[in-house]
C-alpha cells in the first residue's frame, strides 16, 4: 500500500467481513475524494472490480429494461440497512445504517446493475433470510449483534472462495454485491465524507455532485 493511499480508521468497521484479505487497516483517515477515487480505493480494499462502477460513474443506467426493474420494499430496505450497519456499525462515527445504504443499494442495484445481477441481488435478500432461520430459528431482523457478524462472515468467506477463480462476466456472489454497495454507499454519502473521512466545507455546504477540473484538489 503506498504512502499516498490513506485508509479508514479500522474501529470504523467489522474487520472481519470488511476486508478481502488484508490486515486492520492503519490508524489514518481518507484525503477527501471524488467519486470516482472513491470506487478505486474500494476495489482496491476488495481486490477487485466493483459491479456497476462505469455506470455509476458516468450517471448512466444500465441497459436493463426500467419496465422489469426488482421491486425493493421497505422491509428490503431496512434490511439492507441492518446488513450495512453490520459490516461497518456505528462506532465514535455514524455507521452505515445512519448512512441510509439500503436506499442507496435500491439506487445502484435499479440503475447500475444489469438484470440479471438484479435478480441475484435481490434474491440473496431471501437466500439471508432463510440461512437466518435455519441456523438460529430466528428472523435476521431478530437476531442479536454477534449472531449476525458470525452468519455474514460465512457468507463473506464463501464469496471471498469463490472470487478467486471469478472471471467476467460471470455473475458475481450476491453478498459480494451487498458489500461493494455497502461500502460504495457508505463512503460516498454525506456521513462518509464528513464524519468518516475528512471534509473541508466547500464552497460552503455538502453537494452531492460539483464540477470538477483535472488539476483541482479533489472534494469528499
Amino acid at each position: 500500500m503506498t504512502a499516498e493511499y490513506e485508509a479508514i480508521k479500522p474501529e470504523t468497521c467489522n474487520s472481519k467481513i470488511y476486508t478481502q484479505n488484508q490486515k486492520p487497516l492503519t490508524n489514518r483517515t481518507f484525503k477527501t475524494m471524488n467519486r470516482r477515487e472513491a470506487v478505486q480505493h474500494i476495489s482496491l480494499l476488495l481486490g477487485g472490480s466493483i459491479l456497476g462502477a462505469n455506470a455509476f460513474l458516468t450517471g448512466c443506467k444500465s441497459s436493463a429494461d426500467s419496465n422489469n426493474k426488482i421491486a425493493f420494499s421497505n422491509e428490503d430496505i431496512d434490511f439492507l440497512n441492518e446488513v450495512g450497519e453490520t459490516i461497518l456499525p456505528a462506532t465514535n462515527t455514524p455507521g452505515a445504517k445512519a448512512a441510509k445504504v439500503g436506499e442507496q443499494m435500491k439506487v445502484m442495484v435499479n440503475d447500475c446493475y444489469e438484470e440479471r445481477d438484479q435478480v441475484i441481488f435481490h434474491d440473496g435478500i431471501q437466500k439471508i433470510k432463510d440461512l437466518s432461520k435455519q441456523q438460529y430459528g430466528e428472523s435476521f431482523m431478530d437476531l442479536k449483534p454477534d449472531q449476525r457478524l458470525a452468519l455474514l462472515t460465512k457468507l463473506d468467506n464463501e464469496q471471498k472462495e469463490l472470487m478467486k477463480t471469478w472471471q467476467s462476466p460471470a455473475a458475481k456472489p450476491y453478498f459480494r454485491m451487498m458489500k461493494e454497495l455497502t461500502l460504495l454507499g457508505y463512503f460516498t454519502s454525506e456521513i462518509g465524507c464528513t464524519e468518516a473521512r475528512r471534509y473541508v466545507e466547500t464552497p460552503g455546504r455538502y453537494e452531492a455532485c460539483i464540477p470538477y477540473k483535472k488539476g483541482d484538489k479533489s472534494w469528499a
